[in-house]
């Protein structure tokens, strides 16, 4: 007795790309004695023995069900429209690496029931590829040129080469596949040029380049003798600064000293009237206190010669000196000649 049976059994495992499209085949040939409901469905069986099968799509009562598993939305579909025909097989299109898993289509039509496993394996092509150099690049000393890849399914590969003079490695050059590192012990500057790093899996590539420039050994000496030379020039300028600031200030707080000083010590001047009224008071006990032997000397002493700075004032500023009520003593007796004792008048001046 012949019953239901399925032909596509020559893979049973896919190895895609993420972006690509994939086709998981699952064709079957029915029997006369299979006269139930065809219906052909397929789960994605979970890592996890533990967990339930996932419906991704499934056709049952001449009708496609594809809305069980969120994640393949609008990305899953039945190759053949009509699956009727014999094919049941299921297209997954922009693949993700989450869709790597076990897959599995069970066709029924009662009584025959099939079943079949694929295995689909989803890779990250290398991308993101980045080239550098760790090390001094000098003439004797040991350069490593690093590639890495920041995205990409393992196992990656790195390939050097050199695509610039001889496009060899340098003999002394020590490559290393896995980890993408390339050494050039005791490089000279024959080793200078343009390298070139490919990364690979199995399902893509990506590349990056370094320029190498091997240089003659720096002169440290006169780089530290010059940052010497520099420090302590810099160092002298600042105490120069601080120099002078320090002394400005002493000078004007000597200033303020000095100053506050006169303001304390010198007595305030006298007003003008005050110095004109001792002037002329003075004048007056002397005259009364000459005798007739010292009188000689001033009976022709002219008043206009009374200092002019006690008595240049304005007529409103001098004040009025009455007219002197002493009488003036006897002089005739005394064999002196008489002498005349200056008054001030109303006005300020001298009569």
């Amino acid at each position: 007795t012949r019953s239901l049976s399925i032909t596509s059994v020559d893979q049973s495992m896919f190895e895609k790309a993420q972006g690509e499209k994939v086709t998981l085949p699952c064709t079957f040939v029915l029997s006369e004695e299979d006269e139930g409901p065809l219906d052909i469905e397929w789960v994605l069986i979970p890592a996890d023995n533990q967990k339930k099968e996932q419906i991704i799509i499934m056709y049952a009562v001449d009708r496609i069900y594809n809305h069980y598993y969120a994640a393949m939305t609008g990305r899953m579909q039945f190759t053949n429209p009509d699956p009727r025909s014999g094919d049941g097989s299921l297209d997954i299109l922009n693949l993700k690496s989450a869709d790597t898993g076990t897959y599995q289509c069970k066709v029924k039509k009662a009584p025959g029931v099939q079943s079949q496993k694929i295995q689909l394996t989803v890779l990250v092509k290398p991308a993101r590829t980045k080239c550098s150099i760790e090390g001094s690049q000098e003439i004797g000393k040991d350069v490593i040129l690093k590639c890495e890849s920041q995205e990409g399914s393992p196992l990656l590969s790195y390939d050097w080469r050199r695509v610039s003079g001889t496009q060899e490695l340098p003999a002394t050059s020590i490559p290393n596949k896995n980890t993408g590192e390339l050494l050039l012990k005791n490089a000279s500057q024959d080793y200078s040029g343009t390298y070139n790093c490919v990364a690979s899996n199995r399902v893509g590539t990506d590349e990056c380049s370094v320029e190498l420039n091997v240089t003659p050994p720096i002169n440290t000496a006169g780089i530290i003798a010059g940052a010497i030379i520099g420090t302590l020039l810099g160092v002298s300028v600042l105490v120069m600064l601080v120099f002078f600031c320090c002394k400005k200030h002493r000078e004007k707080k000597y200033e303020k000293e000095v100053h506050h000083d006169i303001r304390e010590d010198v007595p305030p001047p006298k007003s003008r009237s005050s110095t004109a009224r001792s002037y002329i008071g003075s004048n007056r006990s002397s005259l009364g206190s000459m005798s007739p032997s010292n009188m000689e000397g001033y009976t022709k002493t002219s008043y206009s010669q009374v200092p002019s700075e006690d008595f240049e004032r304005t007529p409103g500023q001098n004040p009025t000196f009455a007219p002197s009520k002493v009488a003036a003593p006897n002089l005739s007796r005394m064999g002196a000649v008489p002498v005349m004792i200056p008054a001030q008048s109303k006005d300020g001046s001298i009569v």
